[in-house]
């Protein structure tokens, strides 16, 4: 498999080839599957610094290009964060914005059954891994825990993607157990199955909790996490 990263000798070929999986794996999808990827493959091909191995653009300047408001961003940039197929390397500051590298692994695994619909040379070229002693095995999820459900778009549910993604042994041990209890102003309330839950989320995973929830939504500055009746 193509696990090098499209930089180097070969490196415009293999941008096609990510760019090609991309698409032909949209074009086999649904509508919101569609546009979510033409998003990317928009934002990559125009802002993407492949001699960097880096996306540095700010959320206001993506949301021009995608002719949306700041809000569909972010919840779009945490969907591809959530699935892998963008990886954040520098978090965002005053004064500076977020950075991100495609997950170049994560895609071609997750496109592989749209390959042969391109043709066997295209297939072959993805599938055919040099013995150079590189290639370097996809990291499993923590007990192949399966992803949340966005479908209700809330910050929590956005949040808990990325955590999935990114943190999958605390999110697979305690923060997938987490339900969303209420929201008032920048105060996300959440509940755990027990106090000891509760208390340990509270203790060891509030920092990387209020990040990622921050991500998503940047008017969230607590997030309160206690026991269930």
């Amino acid at each position: 498999m193509l696990n090098t990263r499209p930089l180097g000798r070969g490196a415009a070929a293999r941008k096609y080839d990510l760019l090609t999986a991309m698409g032909t794996h949209a074009l086999g999808q649904g509508r919101s599957e569609q546009v979510l990827v033409l998003r990317l493959i928009t934002l990559v091909t125009a802002r993407y610094s492949w001699a960097r191995d880096a996306l540095c653009v700010g959320q206001r300047e993506i949301a021009r290009l995608w002719s949306v408001d700041e809000r569909t961003v972010k919840r779009e940039m945490a969907k591809l964060r959530g699935r892998g197929w963008l990886e954040l390397t520098r978090a965002g500051a005053r004064g500076r914005v977020a950075e991100y590298r495609l997950g170049v692994e994560r895609i071609l695994e997750d496109t592989r059954p749209g390959w042969s619909r391109v043709g066997p040379d295209f297939e072959h070229r993805l599938s055919d891994a040099p013995d150079d002693g590189k290639v370097v095995p996809l990291p499993l999820r923590a007990a192949q825990v399966p992803p949340p459900d966005l479908s209700d778009g809330s910050e929590w549910a956005l949040a808990q993607a990325i955590l999935h993604a990114e943190a999958p042994g605390p999110y697979a041990s305690w923060l997938r157990a987490l339900r969303r209890e209420g929201r008032s102003g920048g105060r996300l309330m959440l509940c755990a199955p027990s106090r000891f839950h509760a208390a340990y989320v509270q203790t060891h995973l509030c920092a990387q909790l209020l990040a990622a929830c921050q991500s998503v939504d940047a008017g969230i500055d607590e997030v309160v996490v206690s026991a269930g009746a």
